[in-house]
């Protein structure tokens, strides 16, 4: 196991763009900015023992700062937070007292505002080698920014196992009682060629998923994926019967106890010959399949377009705070917050 560290010699808000390797024995290779903790590049060996990326990104920290970049932005890599997804109308309310955020997507907060933590610089504060290879990313957000309450500490760490796991593991307190729903916006493709995902093969423990309004945000009622396109229990490919002009962009309701380890979804290539699972101990994974994308100048100079890569972020069930009936996404100064994602990648047996 090894960690390397290498300055990029950028910096943002004064602060130094730091790139974080991951490696183990099988040759597996994560590298990580501190910028976002954008994980940018996931190499892995496929069932040919080729060498393969299978996140999207760019070559270097400079594309994810271009402002054709920024203008169209699909935060490829990084985290999202306070809150991922949407918040109705951009408020809430915590102990009668009323918030207010920006207004980023329409009417709507979208993934914790104009600069949410996928545009920080974190602090670099623990690396290990053994016996996994590990690093912690910290980031202070303090009381008000974006319009939410609270000085809240977080800590993200990433350890790569021998089992070619990546285990991403959330840790949050706060002085103040604040909404906090935190994911990863990593975008897979699995296949070789890299083209769309459409064939890929697509496996998600979820007997319901959450409608939406207009704007795609989540209203509170629950939808039984039965007899729809999206029943993904016993696996399809991405683009059967799925809706050719949108694909997916919604999310789903695991069928677990809350707070367990579990799977969420199995998704693999036959092109490639990989599987990537993804655990979690949050209850709902909102599934994307980049219906937005429209991103130039990717890695080796390849775009992005519709359908490109998919997205399975872990959360929970986005708008949360709006609707009292769903598990609570407030955290209180005496509690503190604590989520898992593994994303575990395997050769298709």
């Amino acid at each position: 196991m090894k960690v390397n560290q290498l300055p990029t010699g950028v910096f943002v808000a004064n602060k130094e763009i730091i790139a974080v390797e991951l490696s183990n024995a099988k040759g597996t290779y994560v590298k990580l900015f501190n910028y976002g903790t954008i994980i940018n590049k996931f190499l892995v060996k496929n069932a040919k023992g080729e060498i393969q990326d299978i996140v999207l990104g760019f070559d270097d920290i400079e594309g994810y700062l271009s402002e054709a970049y920024l203008s169209n932005y699909p935060y490829l890599g990084a985290i999202v937070g306070r809150y991922a997804n949407r918040i109705k109308n951009a408020e809430f309310s915590v102990a009668g007292t009323h918030y207010q955020l920006p207004r980023n997507n329409g009417n709507d907060c979208l993934h914790g505002g104009v600069n949410g933590f996928d545009k920080k610089v974190w602090d670099v504060i623990a690396v290990a080698d053994e016996p996994n290879a590990t690093v912690t990313f910290q980031y202070f957000s303090l009381d008000g920014e974006e319009g939410f309450p609270g000085d809240l500490a977080i800590q993200l760490k990433f350890t790569l196992t021998e089992n070619d796991e990546l285990v991403l593991t959330y840790t949050a307190d706060t002085d103040e009682a604040t909404p906090i729903n935190l994911t990863h916006h990593s975008y897979f493709n699995l296949a070789t060629s890299q083209e769309d995902v459409k064939l890929h093969h697509h496996q998600m423990n979820a007997s319901n998923w959450l409608a939406q309004d207009s704007n795609f945000v989540v209203t509170g009622e629950l939808i039984p994926v039965e007899g729809t396109h999206h029943d993904f229990r016993k696996g399809k490919a991405i683009g059967e019967g799925w809706d050719e002009e949108n694909g997916y962009d919604q999310s789903y309701v695991l069928d677990k106890t809350y707070g367990d380890l579990t799977l969420a979804s199995k998704t693999s290539s036959n092109e490639s010959g990989l599987t990537l699972s993804i655990y979690t101990t949050e209850p709902v994974a909102h599934f994307y399949t980049a219906k937005y994308n429209d991103v130039e100048n990717g890695k080796n100079g390849k775009a992005y377009k519709a359908f490109s890569g998919f997205c399975v972020e872990t959360q929970h069930a986005p708008n949360s705070i709006n609707i009292p009936a769903f598990p609570s996404t407030v955290l209180q100064p005496e509690e503190i917050y604590h989520q898992t994602t593994i994303y575990k990648i395997a050769v298709n047996n």
